[in-house]
Parts: C-alpha cells; structure tokens; sequence
C-alpha cells in the first residue's frame, strides 16, 4: 500500500493482533452473527491488517458491516445452499451472509474439489462485501494450489473509457502461487486506479489523491491532485485513468470479471439489473495436476528470487513482487502490533463500552 495510505505516525496506535481479532469476533456476535462467520470474518478482516492491507480490514470494514447486519441488509445466521453442482464446480446461495462469512467456506469448497479432481471453481451469489481478495487465493496457496478469487459487488461506481455514467464496480482480481522458501506470490488489486476504501483512508489520513485515479461526477478524469473527496462525490477511473494511458485494459478486465462473477450466479448484469450486491468467484487448481508440485515450488523460489534480486532503477532501493512487501509487513506487525489510526480505536472502545464487551486495545 502506498505511503500516503498509511495511518501517520503520530495518530497510530499500535495494537496487538489478538486483541483487536477478539474485539472484533465479540462485536460481530453482538450484532448476531454466528460463530463461524464471526470468526471467519474476523481472521479475514484482522489478516488484511496485517498484511497492510488496511484498506479492506477493520478501520473501514466493520462498522459499515455493523449497521448492515443492524438494519437487516446483512443475515449474521445464514444457510449456505448449494444450488447447483457437478463434480469441479457449485453455484451457492449464500442468504445474505458477509462476503467474509461465506467466502472462506466457499473457496475450502473449490480446494476440495480441487484435491479431488485436478480443479474446482464456486460462484457465490447473495452476499455482502467481500473486503477484498487476496484472502481467499491464499487459502489455496496454503494448500499447495494456486488460487483466484474476484467478486463484482457495487455496481455503478466507474466510468468505462470514454464514458460519461459510471457502470461497473471496483470489480478486485486476486491470485495467489506457493513457493517453499519464498513468500508466496500474491497479486491482489481492483480493476481501478484506487480503490474506493482507499479513499476513505486518505480522508481520515489527510492524504490528497492523484491526478488521474478519479473521475469528476461528469465523467471527466481530473488530472490534478486533489484532497480525497467524500463518497458520492466522484467516480472511479479503471486502471490506466484514460485511454492514452491503457484504461482500456482495465475495463477490459472488470468487464471480464463481471460476466463470471454475475453471468456464473445468475445474477445478470450488475449494471443492467441494478442489483446492490454482486456475485463472487473462488477457484482452485491443484498443481499435482499439472506437474510435479516439488519442481513446481522449487522453480516458483526460483523465479522469486530472481526478481527480488534485479538492480533497482536510480531513486528506489529494491524490486519487489507482488506478496512479498505483504509477507514482510505481516511478519513485523505480529511482532510490533498493527498500526492504527486512533480515531478506529476510540470507535472500538466506545462501541464495546457501550455494548458491556471486554476490549482492552491499548
């Protein structure tokens, strides 16, 4: 994640891992959610934290998942209900539960038809937010797989190239690879230039955003840097920002991501249809399937490695690839605490207080 993204200095709160994982398990039971799914949510949400992935963890996640189980958008009690299956693949209902609550359970799905028969694919529609991707392809990469995950919730928050309206979501992509010494690969990102939860990072931050990540409610690209706007106030552009600079691309992945995400369930189109929540994807492919799995991760530390070590160009102090910043950031956080904001603190304190829960942050 980006520097200006990061909680500064002299507002962070350091807090450790478990503690802020218990809180947020007892806050999702407090508003009715199961056991699993608050403990599935939790381990997802707090693993973004830790990963620095700030953006899709608890500082923007919960309390927004809060209000929508507390006026009923969101089921704290679903029964997952798989519609249609064959021996690679299942379609699931998931009654309104959390992406965070059906997600994990849906990609163990696709990991074990995956074992079975070389792969396995599940769409997930019904479901609230996903709180990214990456998650869930790591959970086949902890498998020894190779995972992808997308979702295509919220419709109507980017402008296509040359576009006026606003038609799909962020629409994120996630993959992920296991290596045996290296951190494993992991590519996590919206098909647009910023996610939308970064926003909401940059207002509490103070951060400004860049020329060419957003969209003026015309449609128009502003190309100048601007203070993070509130939501509602502008639209997103797809990676690249305009058609000079490949945004094209871009749309042509999130449109991809859409027809599975919401041809695969159903759904139809999220642009079309207006639906509020869209479909999610898991896959898993068993490497044993294609090739020898030993070889495989030898050759993934191989490839690795390699990158980690390209000279950097003047300015820069390494190349990295995609996961291994993660891995490092996950591994110092453990040690050291998450860092964040104060004002996400106080909202903690104050909603435990309130609802007699133990939560001892500081």
């Amino acid at each position: 994640m980006l520097e200006r993204f990061k909680v500064p200095e002299k507002d962070r709160v350091y807090v450790a891992h478990d503690r802020i994982k218990q809180a947020t398990h007892d806050i999702l039971r407090h508003v009715g959610v199961d056991e699993q799914g608050a403990t599935a949510s939790a381990d997802v949400l707090i693993k973004n934290d830790l990963r620095g992935v700030e953006s899709h963890g608890v500082s923007n996640g919960l309390r927004r998942y809060v209000d929508e189980y507390n006026t009923g958008v969101l089921n704290g009690t679903p029964n997952f209900e798989i519609e249609h299956e064959t021996s690679t693949t299942a379609r699931v209902n998931a009654n309104n539960a959390l992406g965070t609550h059906v997600g994990p359970w849906a990609m163990e799905l696709a990991i074990e038809k995956a074992s079975k028969h070389g792969m396995g694919a599940v769409s997930v529609h019904t479901s609230g937010h996903l709180a990214g991707c990456g998650y869930y392809a790591m959970q086949a990469a902890e498998a020894d797989m190779v995972g992808h995950a997308m979702t295509a919730g919220g419709a109507n928050q980017t402008v296509p190239t040359w576009g006026s309206k606003p038609l799909l979501g962020t629409n994120p992509i996630a993959y992920a690879a296991p290596a045996n010494e290296m951190p494993p690969f992991l590519f996590d990102v919206a098909t647009t230039q910023v996610a939308n939860n970064k926003i909401g990072l940059a207002r509490r931050t103070g951060a400004t955003i860049l020329p060419g990540w957003i969209a003026d409610k015309s449609g128009e690209p502003i190309l100048e840097e601007i203070p993070a706007p509130e939501n509602g106030e502008f639209y997103s552009l797809h990676i690249g920002g305009t058609r000079e600079n490949g945004s094209h691309k871009g749309f042509g992945f999130a449109l991809m991501n859409e027809i599975i995400c919401n041809g695969f369930t159903g759904l139809g189109s999220g642009p079309v249809t207006g639906i509020k929540h869209g479909g999610h994807f898991f896959m898993a492919y068993q490497v044993e399937a294609f090739t020898d799995l030993a070889k495989f991760k030898s050759d993934m530390d191989d490839l690795l490695r390699y990158i980690a070590a390209v000279p950097p160009s003047k300015g820069f102090e390494r190349v990295v690839y995609a996961g291994l910043l993660e891995a490092e950031e996950e591994q110092k956080r453990l040690k050291d605490g998450i860092p964040y904001h104060h004002e996400v603190v106080e909202w903690f304190e104050s909603y435990c207080a309130e609802a007699g829960i133990e939560c001892d942050l500081r």
